[in-house]
């Protein structure tokens, strides 16, 4: 006997309609699954076998192919055991189907139990984009598929529970999700840090347009603290953001609560991490911390002890606001539009132009090849470059209160506003995203500001790109004074922005 069931694989963020087919016949009892499966759906076949025995049903003691079509595409994940399992019932005539437009969703215990799975919201997504209505998944993903309140969701708890829903012996009722969004109580604050008025400044205006931020400076000087610092004057996700954002975490396994994640990640690899970790792939690709920092913030403390291989990766996504993986037998795409917050040290023993009592040891070599491992070509996609003097001792014995991160934040939402309102209708949303023909229509100069320009250009040897992202900069920092014109005060600042000296 034959039966055709539908179920999903994730390539990337994207899912692939799979069909479970499975044939019965006479024979030598054996069971072979065909179509390209991963090593967790070749192990399914014990799986699969004890949860039927074990739900109160007999395995057929034939001959049992399983056929996972398209046959040319990779398929990966334990979310196959349930439709093979109700695919072989069926087969077999142990039931009778009386539904067949369900997407089945869901790994096996030997006990016949369904076991929550990663992606299920991701795959709920792909497959309604393309029809499909009805889901049937474990009882642990019921929250985080609920989220999608456009699909019906029926979670189960076990094998048998399915097979009397779609038997029609005792349905499962649809769970409908409430809207959820994930709270976050940040412990910190911009007020906390004493003086370093000009490191918060530069963060606001990074945190207005998503400008990438370079901070070096000597040890205690409150870079790693600022950053800590940075997400609390970030603007909330809006629901499209948020649902890419809940649905990457989906993927990766990382949705704890199986709500809506609606706070900008903020992610901090150890300098220890692999290129493979920060960009993403494997044997089976899954998302990097590039694309777990998407719509939000991917910090490098120590950015001068990552191996300059691990560096040079960030290059691509941070252009093209994706990254993608190839393999042998596979291509996926993720999304990487995070904001790089980079800190680092001037020098090895992390003196060098402190006012300090102590002296750099370091040896001009030593200084050259440490800063080489942040190459130019890198540096030159980082808008801001900014330099982090020591706090004095006036600054922390000051009781008085400083700025806080509301305050800062303030400002942030109203420029962000003025952004969404100005691209309105287009494919960008803040200025960091401008193209080169966007430049010349939203950021016009003046003559003096053009004169201005021209003279900075030439005696800072800016290049191209650095030219567009100080341009960008004047319109972010134009935008947090609510002005529409771009002055000359403006591009000054932009211009100080870029104008760090490395060596």
């Amino acid at each position: 006997m034959y039966c055709c069931l539908q179920t999903c694989s994730l390539l990337g963020l994207s899912g692939n309609l799979i069909d479970v087919e499975a044939d019965l016949s006479n024979g030598l009892p054996k069971f072979t699954i065909v179509g390209l499966p991963d090593a967790a759906i070749k192990e399914s076949i014990e799986r699969v076998r004890s949860g039927i025995k074990n739900s109160g049903y007999e395995f057929p003691l034939k001959r049992i192919t399983i056929n996972l079509a398209p046959a040319n595409i990779r398929k990966d994940g334990s979310q196959i055991d349930l439709p093979i399992a109700i695919a072989i019932l069926i087969a077999n005539e142990t039931i009778e189907l009386k539904e067949d437009d369900y997407i089945y969703l869901g790994e096996l215990s030997l006990d016949g139990s369904l076991n929550a799975i990663n992606g299920a919201l991701a795959m709920i997504i792909s497959l309604r984009e393309k029809g499909y209505r009805k889901f049937i998944v474990p009882n642990g993903n019921k929250l985080e598929c609920g989220l999608i309140n456009d699909v019906e969701i029926y979670p189960a708890k076990n094998l048998r529970q399915v097979v009397n829903h779609i038997t029609g012996e005792e349905k499962i009722d649809r769970f409908i999700g409430e809207y959820s969004i994930k709270d976050e109580s940040f412990p910190y604050d911009f007020s906390d840090i004493k003086g370093q008025s000009y490191m918060k400044r530069a963060l606001q205006v990074s945190a207005a347009g998503k400008h990438n931020v370079l901070m070096i400076g000597s040890p205690g000087s409150g870079k790693s603290m600022a950053a800590k610092r940075y997400p609390t004057i970030l603007p909330r996700l809006n629901y499209e953001e948020a649902i890419q954002v809940t649905k990457i975490y989906s993927v990766a396994g990382l949705l704890d609560d199986n709500k809506l994640i609606s706070y900008a990640p903020f992610r901090s690899p150890h300098h220890t991490s692999s290129a493979v970790s920060i960009i993403g792939g494997g044997v089976n690709p899954k998302p990097g911390e590039v694309t777990l920092s998407h719509n939000g913030v991917l910090f490098l403390d120590e950015i001068f002890e990552f191996p300059k291989s691990v560096l040079e990766v960030l290059r691509q996504p941070m252009e093209d606001k994706e990254i993608n993986i190839a393999r042998a037998n596979s291509r996926v795409s993720y999304p990487s539009d995070f904001i790089l917050l980079a800190a680092g040290n001037p020098c090895p023993c992390g003196l060098k132009g402190s006012d300090l009592d102590h002296e750099c040891t370091c040896t001009p070599y030593e200084i050259k090849r440490y800063l080489s491992r942040v190459s130019e070509p890198l540096l030159d996609r980082i808008d801001i470059h900014i330099r982090i003097n020591p706090v004095k001792y006036e600054n922390l014995a000051n009781e008085a209160t400083t700025e806080s991160s509301k305050e800062l934040a303030e400002k942030v939402n109203i420029a962000r506003q003025i952004q969404l309102d100005r691209y309105k209708g287009s494919r960008i949303f803040y200025n960091s995203n401008l193209t080169q023909k966007q430049i010349h229509h939203y950021c016009k100069l003046d003559k003096e500001c053009k004169n201005l320009m021209e003279f900075a250009f030439k005696k800072y040897r800016f290049s191209a790109r650095a030219y567009n992202k100080i341009i960008k900069l004047a319109r972010t920092i134009a935008d947090l004074r609510e002005s529409k014109e771009i002055e000359k005060d403006d591009l000054l600042e932009a211009i100080r922005y870029r104008s760090l000296n490395m060596s």
